[in-house]
């Protein structure tokens, strides 16, 4: 279950994007044809969560109580394989029993990981919140996976909601959801997304100065 050496983007193209509002950069996939790569129904545990990255992704198999061992559960082995920045994305099919807790919060956060994306659950909401550490999950749930589930592979392929993740891909999410820019065309993404960021800006000061709605919307298209 090794870790692939993954290609990261550059720290500054992560810092742009991580200043846009995924509903812009999903204006953009859609601008650039990407129209599948919003993740929807994977939502943050609390309000004010959110995170930019590149994916370290990971994925897991689950089963019954007892179906694995203890050390299938390999939580520490996510955190290793991810450094500081990155955005740990798991594949867990959606399933019931949490693949992160707590304590594996309060480790990723002293390692700088940017955030958790989980296809699956997560528990321990009130110590995610007080390590200020951003999880996003399909779930949340007091039933441990350990012992029902097993990390088959880190850095491959996977799919999130529907959505094709890979490594090094760009992962942002917000209080509205979650959006993946492909690592070969996340630049043209945050170029067209940081385009319509300032008409918004645009749009704003003109409705302050007395532009209707309706004005704005034939003024700027992408509003």
């Amino acid at each position: 279950m090794p870790a692939n050496h993954t290609d990261r983007p550059a720290a500054d193209l992560v810092r742009r994007v991580s200043a846009l509002a995924t509903s812009t950069l999903a204006n953009a996939l859609d601008q650039a044809g990407l129209h599948d790569n919003v993740i929807a129904h994977i939502k943050a545990v609390a309000p004010g969560f959110r995170f930019a990255g590149p994916a370290v992704t990971v994925r897991e198999i689950t089963g019954p109580h007892g179906a694995y061992s203890s050390d299938d559960f390999a939580v520490g082995v996510i955190i290793d394989a991810a450094g500081a920045g990155d955005v740990i994305v798991v594949d867990a099919g959606g399933a019931e029993c949490s693949t992160w807790g707590g304590m594996a919060s309060l480790a990723a956060k002293l390692k700088g990981v940017a955030g958790l994306m989980v296809d699956g659950a997560v528990r321990d909401l009130e110590e995610m919140i007080e390590f200020g550490f951003p999880v996003f999950a399909r779930h949340l749930t007091p039933t441990t996976g350990r012992l029902r589930l097993r990390v088959e592979a880190i850095d491959v392929a996977v799919v999130i909601d529907g959505v094709a993740v890979s490594p090094g891909d760009i992962i942002a999410a917000d209080g509205t959801g979650a959006v993946c820019l492909p690592a070969a065309r996340a630049e043209e993404i945050t170029a067209l997304a940081e385009a319509m960021a300032r008409d918004d800006a645009g749009a704003e000061q003109d409705l302050r100065a007395g532009l209707s709605f309706a004005q704005a919307m034939a003024k700027y298209k992408d509003i």
